[in-house]
Order: C-alpha cells, then structure tokens, then sequence
C-alpha cells in the first residue's frame, strides 16, 4: 500500500509503502499526486519511505515505477528515499549517479534527516 505523508513543505510530496505495493496502487494513488504536483509546481522534491512494514513491490508496480520516473526524470529537484531494506537502498544508490537530480537514501532511524534534506 502507498499512503500520502502529509504536512510536508511546498514542493515536496512524500509517500510512505507498506506491506505488498501493488500496480493499483501506483496507478491510482501516486502516479496521479505526482503528475497534478509536477503540472502544478513544475518541478518537485520526493520523500520516498519503505517503512518497517514494507514488504516488497508487485512486478507490475515495479514497472510503473520505472517508466513513470523515465518519464518525469526531468521533473524533480532532489529526491530521498528512507529505508532499511540493503536491496533497495543498494538499486537506489546505484542508479542514483544516472538521474538528473539529487538522490540520497537515509535509513529509518533518520527519516527527519531525509526529511530536512530534502527541503533545503
């Protein structure tokens, strides 16, 4: 499931994944928060959280993700990612020299780092 954090500074959107992310849920619930954000803001900042509660992504779900940031690569400012899990952490930070915007992953202990980085 991905569930919106709220009470983040403009321009940052932020979404927290927990349990089994499924295609339905990056198709209805981030996808379209992202894409009315960028419309409206142009570029934004992400908080990206893979909670305690995390357990993985759908195929499906991987590859909306995929071609959603190929898509919109252009339209972040910076981007971070808190999690624990090492595979993810270590995929994020190897694509990260590839985007056009700065990526950096925390690890839950420091999610308001993530947070205050991601805003400056």
């Amino acid at each position: 499931m991905l569930t919106p954090i709220w009470g983040l500074p403009e321009p940052i959107i932020g979404f927290e994944a927990s349990g089994h992310v499924t295609n339905a849920d990056y198709k209805e619930r981030m996808i379209p928060a992202l894409e009315k954000a960028i419309a409206e803001k142009g570029k934004i900042r992400f908080l990206f959280v893979l909670g305690e509660a995390f357990e993985g992504y759908e195929p499906t779900a991987m590859w909306d993700d995929t071609f959603f940031g190929l898509k919109h690569m252009k339209d972040f400012e910076r981007i971070a990612v808190v999690t624990d899990d090492s595979l993810y952490a270590g995929a994020i930070r190897l694509f990260a020299p590839m985007m056009p915007c700065e990526v950096k992953v925390f690890p839950l202990a420091d999610r308001d780092a993530a947070k205050a980085w991601v805003a400056e």
